[in-house]
């Protein structure tokens, strides 16, 4: 029993040891993983607390834009930007707002808006949608040398063929007919042959009688 109870202090010994060597090191430690815990527990509120604002603001947005009141879509989408300007809603709320300012003839507010997608958004699927839209705003213009530079550089595979056909739009505004059709012709090489909109395609290069040069096209992509 005596044995039993020097080895106990013995350990026990050794625990004081050991604590008064590493004591402070282990509970500086522990109080700094707590400390990361706590905090991204706290982002994570935060996010949440972010996301359900920002949800409701864009519907606010939303109901607006419905009614087409231009003043009061500003003021709020100027609100999201604002305060919200890293979520998506925002996003979504600057496309949608533009809308609204073309319908009612803003195309200056719909540049703006748009210009503000392209550039704030981290998702690349929103700045391509906020670019090809801005280009057509552009066309509307007559302004299409910039139109030409917001469909320059690399479009995400999903978006190149509506950037192609795009493009061929500025053309053939500008009148470029040769130009027009190489580009209508990219976009539909890069498209199914089910695809709807590559009947559309279509039947803009019939238009500029181009389009045996897209059976080819096709015929040669395969």
């Amino acid at each position: 029993m005596a044995h039993l109870d020097l080895e106990e202090q013995e350990q026990l010994d050794q625990l004081k040891h050991f604590w008064r060597q590493y004591g402070n090191p282990i509970t500086w430690v522990l109080i700094a993983v707590l400390a990361a815990v706590a905090g991204w527990n706290l982002y994570q509120y935060w996010q949440r607390s972010q996301a359900s604002q920002a949800a409701a603001m864009y519907d606010e947005v939303e109901r607006i834009a419905v009614t087409g009141d231009v003043a009061k879509l500003e003021r709020a989408l100027g609100d999201m930007k604002e305060k919200f300007a890293s979520t998506t809603y925002a996003q979504q709320a600057g496309l949608l707002a533009a809308k609204v300012y073309v319908d009612a003839g803003k195309l200056d507010a719909a540049k703006g808006a748009l210009l503000w997608v392209a550039d704030k958004s981290s998702d690349e699927g929103y700045q391509a949608i906020a670019r090809l839209r801005l280009a057509g705003v552009l066309i509307e213009s007559k302004a299409y040398d910039e139109a030409l530079k917001q469909l320059a550089g690399n479009f995400p595979a999903d978006f190149a063929f509506l950037a192609d056909d795009r493009r061929g739009d500025v053309y053939l505004a500008q009148g470029k007919k040769t130009e027009a059709v190489a580009e209508y012709l990219k976009a539909y090489k890069g498209l199914d042959a089910s695809s709807e909109y590559r009947r559309l395609i279509d039947v803009k290069l019939a238009a500029l009688g181009a389009s045996v040069q897209a059976e080819r096209a096709a015929g040669g992509a395969k």
